[in-house]
């Protein structure tokens, strides 16, 4: 005759709660479940297993000897059951890296090293999370990359790249560009917070002012680039972020100035979030930064 089927783990779980507070109603609260649910898993249990677990009081409860001579046993189980699956959740945690980078360089240079880096290491997990202005992720992000003006060095922070600064729009537009001073002539796109990119531009090119008013203005760099990849005017924005849309052919440089920008890229590491998969990428996109 076949062995009968062993009772489903949640019946086992709330059979051992209740015994251990001797409630059911003390041992829905621990599971998140109803007290009638709990009651319903023991009825189900005690059917199962052909016996009695509990004596049953109008407001308490006292396990039978059979309740008693099963506790123990089934408790080492479920504690084994536990330790097991927190050490695979310990081990996959180990082995799973969050990285926090502005929105704009995490669409562009940072997923093109991460592709690279998971050829090589497929064993670890990466979480990458696009940031805005000064926001750095989740309090359990493990490495943080950020921009700061370069007159400005953070404290606790790695230089990541010197940026540098491109003037970009599409081939047709760039025909018109057959001097500097003929940027007077065409519009201009803006990114918000990054005006300054335009006066170091300007400075490159010997232009005492470039007139930014009416400009497109947005608050993102990659809105950016879209606007001036469909024609809508010239950016100046970090040459990595272009890359994509260099190699495209979407986008290509009138001139052939590229000054340094104010601002670049840093890197952090987590104080209380740092693991050994969290150096190996560390480390990768250190040695991979331009």
């Amino acid at each position: 005759m076949p062995s009968k089927k062993p009772p489903p783990l949640n019946f086992v779980r709330s059979y051992e709660c209740s015994a251990r507070h001797l409630s059911f109603t003390k041992a829905a609260d621990e599971l998140g479940l109803t007290q009638a649910a709990v009651s319903m898993h023991i009825r189900s249990l005690e059917k199962h297993l052909g016996v009695e677990l509990f004596v049953r009081y109008p407001r308490s409860l006292r396990l039978t000897e059979a309740g008693e001579a099963y506790l123990p046993t089934l408790r080492q189980a479920l504690l084994m059951i536990d330790a097991a699956t927190n050490s695979v959740r310990i081990d996959r945690q180990y082995k799973t890296v969050k990285i926090a980078a502005p929105m704009s360089l995490a669409e562009n240079w940072v997923s093109r090293r991460i592709a690279d880096f998971r050829s090589s290491h497929p064993d670890i997990d990466i979480i990458l999370q696009g940031t805005v202005w000064d926001h750095t992720g989740d309090p359990d992000t493990n490495i943080i990359i950020f921009m700061n003006r370069t007159a400005e060095e953070p404290l606790n922070a790695r230089l990541l790249m010197r940026e540098n600064l491109a003037l970009l729009c599409t081939p047709e537009l760039a025909s018109q560009l057959k001097e500097p001073a003929t940027l007077a002539d065409v519009p201009k796109i803006v990114v918000s917070g990054r005006q300054e990119y335009w006066t170091e531009f300007a400075r490159a090119l010997d232009l005492h002012s470039l007139d930014l008013e009416g400009s497109i203005r947005t608050n993102a760099s990659n809105i950016a680039l879209e606007l001036a990849s469909h024609g809508a005017g010239v950016a100046v924005l970090p040459i990595d972020l272009a890359m994509t849309y260099k190699d495209r052919e979407l986008l290509v440089e009138p001139f052939d100035h590229r000054p340094p920008s104010p601002w670049n890229y840093y890197i952090r590491e987590s104080q209380d979030h740092f693991l050994a998969a969290s150096q190996k990428l560390y480390d990768w996109l250190l040695s991979h930064a331009g």
